[in-house]
This record gives C-alpha cells, structure tokens and sequence, in this order.
C-alpha cells in the first residue's frame, strides 16, 4: 500500500468576487481554492459526493493549517498542487499549495486533514473501495 498520491493540479482564475477592494484576494477565499482542488481530486476518482450524502455518508475537515506567503491579486492565473497522504481507512492528510502560473510564487501553502463519516452514527467509516484502491 502506498502512502501518497499525487492529484491533478488544478487551474483558476482570480475574480472581481474574490478579491477585496484592493484587488487583492481575501484570506477565506485560499480555503475555498483548496476545497475545489479537494472536490476535482474526488470527481477524478468517480466519487459523487451527492451519492454519498444520500447515503449519509460525508467528508468532514477535521483539522486546517494555513500559511499565507504572499498575495493573490485580481486576474492572476493560480494553480493549486495537492498531494494526499493515506493516514488510515477513514482518514487522510492533504498536503496543497498554491502557486502564482506565471512566476511559480508560492502563494498559500495548507494541511488539511479529511475524515470519512457516516452522518447518521456521527462515527467515522472506512473509504469507498475506489479510493481505498488508489493507496
């Protein structure tokens, strides 16, 4: 069993709605960069989270630690790089960065650790197969 994986980097855009009125972008908006990054890792690996959620089953953040380097600002083309490191059956360790396309800045860097649950027990539950196959 391998212990990391590395997921497909994925591009955006900085937008008007993502920035202050500085043009600068606002410090909550990076979480919601490495929640896409985090949600595209899934879909890559044919995981629905609609289909999991009607079956009371979801992926909960347990644990976040950001480091902010340097700012995004309006119009920078950004891609965040996430690995993830296989932690236990129901639990897993995002390493992600982003990084400015254009001058490879390192922008944010984050740890984010995922748990699996099941929603009506409040208990944690082992992966779905298809991900547990990766690792």
């Amino acid at each position: 069993m391998k212990k990391h994986f590395k997921c497909k980097d994925f591009s955006l855009t900085v937008f008007c709605e993502d920035t202050d009125f500085q043009g600068i972008v606002y410090h909550a908006n990076y979480l919601k960069y490495f929640e896409r990054a985090r949600t595209q890792f899934l879909i890559d690996q044919d995981i629905s989270q609609i289909l999991l959620e009607a079956s009371k089953l979801a992926f909960v953040v347990r644990d976040i630690n950001l480091r902010f380097i340097s700012p995004a600002k309006l119009e920078d083309k950004l891609i965040v790089n996430s690995s993830v490191q296989f932690i236990s059956k129901a639990r897993l360790l995002f390493s992600q960065q982003i990084i400015q396309l254009n001058n490879d800045t390192i922008i944010c860097r984050g740890e984010v650790e995922v748990c699996f649950v099941d929603l009506l027990k409040n208990k944690p539950r082992s992966f779905p197969e298809r991900l547990l196959k990766i690792f």
